[in-house]
């Protein structure tokens, strides 16, 4: 027996021996583990400890002679701090680089692998994910960065080994995940499982290189990010999932790239603020630190189909920051009753709890569902430049709690708003209401602010405003087109416009709209209101505001506010004109502005077709800094603005003088329409 045990050492030592000898002229010692190889530079193995015929340690990775199916030599050149895993149907073989293999516990079942960092580990191991299986997955865990490279890879969990997660990275620091370029990779989590996503990553994601990525959930997120999540470069095709395209937390950064997420249940893309748990007594809190629940993008491509009931197509917990890229969302879900804060919730295709700052961008946003909103903000919107495009087709959404109606008709003036969701394009900012009977005051945070870039707006379902601030609403530059069911443009409180091109037309209520005080001071405004009592312009004088102008070119098919002060310049008026015609507006002899007159009398109060309203039961008031003056039927001309129905800077030939008599301000004006 003890023979036996010495010849056993003998032809150990010597087949040792014979590999030593030939690294001193090959450049990788391969030891083979089962399915796992690690591969060793002749460079960097020096003394080989060969302890009583049962181990072998080879740069400080100890070996089990018994778990070891072969050793051999070759000219395999050695990529430090790298691990490959090829999947291949129901196997995966794995390589591992010499530098690294002490810091690894490498375990698998099949093609499900699972390797497990040493807290020791002090470098950033690169893992490329290669081949295909239709029941496998890769999970990794450690407390240091890392690495993972997607080559062409093709990964289904079935078995909810691991989670059930296809990739689940149990590491909060901070993981790159790069789809090698030109490469197609389909990750496809177990139904079955207990998994945040298909893909998760405990710490931060940093997504780069130009590679696609094709991601399903089945349980719940497609992919899912404890901390920040960050794309340059990428492709990533969010399938389908149970829960929210992408869910992270910390801020999700974008600067170029590809997103698309469709069959989603949930909202498309989802940033939480960070929750953090308090000491020994496990309390969890919101983190509020800068960088929480913030979502910014600066370049890249978005499309999102969102069908889920009052799912979101981006929704962050803080602020959402956007200078530039290309979005079309689009949402068709429709409202539903809130069972925690007892109110009624609705889709929207960008949402806030915080502020919303738009600096660039192309954004097309569609929303159909029944009060489905196009852009929602709790708090800013502060719009500077980028091109908006809205539309929405909901109906009004009205739930309270026990009874549903997805296209309510009925008055709502007496319904409390909670059980309600109205459609449109945009609503910002907060009004909150306090104390009762005659002891009730509001208050109001938030609001819109636009100073540059486009912003088009069109809404067709009932009670369905264009764009509504709950607080405040400042325009100054920019261009905003606004065709809206109720109300085009509608401020909770103040309303100011100080310049910009602004065209607001309701088939159904005001054009222009304010609780409190209406300024318009500069720039060009042509508002187009329904038939009385509603009016182009209109301030709540019910509360003592007023309608004050003081500057601009202003074009306002119906009437203005009761008892408008109107100083700094001219106001006429019309009581003939011609409907669907162009018209010329002259300032003291000079052309100022060039406009289509709507398409078709609104005289028996009907709403209008596509591109107008109005005609001749009517009036057409015009203002401009000094004495204007109108023609009829001329050939237009310039720079179109409005989406088709004004020129500036203009052209103006023909046509002939639209008599004008100076201004009534006795009429028209009911409430400010909240």
């Amino acid at each position: 027996m003890k023979g036996g045990t010495d010849m056993k050492k003998i032809l150990v030592i010597g087949y040792l021996t014979l590999v030593i000898c030939h690294l001193i002229f090959a450049q990788t010692l391969n030891v083979e583990v089962g399915n796992v190889t690690y591969q060793f530079s002749a460079e960097q193995t020096s003394l080989m400890p060969y302890d009583n015929g049962t181990t072998l340690t080879v740069m400080e990775k100890v070996f089990t002679l018994s778990d070891v199916t072969a050793m051999y030599v070759d000219d395999t050149k050695v990529t430090d701090s790298s691990v490959k895993v090829v999947y291949s149907d129901a196997s995966a073989a794995i390589t591992v680089a010499g530098n690294v293999a002490k810091d690894l516990t490498i375990t698998s079942s099949g093609a499900h692998v699972s390797i497990v960092q040493s807290s020791d580990l002090a470098t950033e191991i690169t893992y490329t994910l290669s081949g295909s299986s239709s029941d496998g997955g890769f999970y990794n865990e450690g407390s240091y960065k890392a690495t993972v490279e997607l080559n062409n890879l093709n990964l289904t969990n079935v078995s909810a080994v691991y989670s059930g997660a296809a990739v689940h990275i149990q590491n909060s620091k901070r993981i790159k995940v790069k789809p090698l370029n030109g490469t197609t990779n389909t990750l496809v989590d177990a139904a079955g499982g207990k998994q945040k996503g298909c893909l998760y990553i405990k710490g931060h994601a940093e997504f780069a290189q130009k590679g696609t990525l094709n991601v399903t959930g089945n349980v719940k997120h497609g992919i899912k990010t404890g901390e920040y999540f960050s794309i340059k470069n990428s492709t990533i095709h969010v399938l389908s999932a149970v829960g929210d395209g992408i869910n992270c937390e910390q801020f999700f950064l974008m600067e170029s790239g590809t997103i698309t997420i469709n069959n989603v249940a949930d909202d498309g893309l989802q940033c939480d603020i960070e929750d953090t748990t308090i000491g020994s007594t496990g309390e969890t809190v919101d983190h509020e630190e800068e960088d929480s629940g913030n979502i910014y993008i600066s370049g890249g491509t978005l499309t999102m189909d969102i069908t889920g009931v009052a799912c979101k197509g981006i929704k962050a917990e803080g602020n959402i920051a956007i200078s530039g890229g290309e979005f079309t969302i689009t949402t068709s879900g429709i409202g539903m009753w809130d069972t925690e804060d007892l109110e009624t919730k609705a889709a929207a295709c960008i949402s806030s709890d915080a502020n919303i700052t738009i600096s660039g961008g192309t954004l097309n946003l569609t929303s159909t569902g029944s009060g489905g909103k196009g852009l929602k903000c709790d708090s800013l919107l502060t719009f500077t430049g980028g091109t908006m495009t809205i539309k929405t087709t909901g109906a009004l959404y009205y739930n309270n709690g026990t009874t549903e109606n997805t296209n309510y008709t009925g008055n709502t003036d007496n319904i409390d708003s909670k059980y309600y969701s109205s459609p449109k394009g945009i609503k910002a900012g907060i009004k909150t209401e306090s104390g009762s009977g005659w002891y009730v005051t509001y208050t109001y945070a938030g609001g819109i602010v636009i100073s540059g870039g486009k912003i088009s707006v069109s809404t067709s379902g009932r009670n369905a405003e264009g764009i509504e601030s709950k607080s405040t609403f400042v325009i100054n530059e920019g261009e905003v087109v606004v065709n809206a069911y109720d109300d085009g443009i509608n401020a909770a409180s103040d309303l100011t416009i100080n310049g910009g091109l602004v065209y607001s037309r309701s088939t159904n209520n005001d054009g222009i709209d304010a609780n409190g005080n209406v300024y318009i001071k500069g720039g060009i405004v042509y508002a187009i209101g329904s038939t009385s009592p509603e009016v182009a312009i209109d301030a709540n004088t019910e509360e003592g505001k007023k309608l004050y102008i003081s500057g601009g070119t202003i074009v306002a098919v119906g009437n203005l506010e009761s008892g408008a002060s109107i100083t700094g310049g001219t106001c006429k008026q019309t009581s003939s004109w011609t409907a669907n015609t162009w018209h010329a507006l002259y300032n003291n002899g000079e052309l100022a502005f060039v406009f289509k007159t709507p398409t078709k009398s609104n005289s028996g109060g009907g709403g209008y077709g596509p591109g107008g309203g109005g005609g001749s039961s009517q009036k057409l008031v015009v203002y401009t800094s000094s004495t204007p003056t109108l023609k009829s039927g001329v050939t237009a001309g310039g720079t179109e603005i409005f989406d088709g129905v004004g020129y500036y800077p203009a052209t103006a030939t023909g046509g002939s003088n639209v008599s004008l008599s100076n201004y009534s301000n006795s009429g028209g004006g009911g409430p400010g329409g909240w």
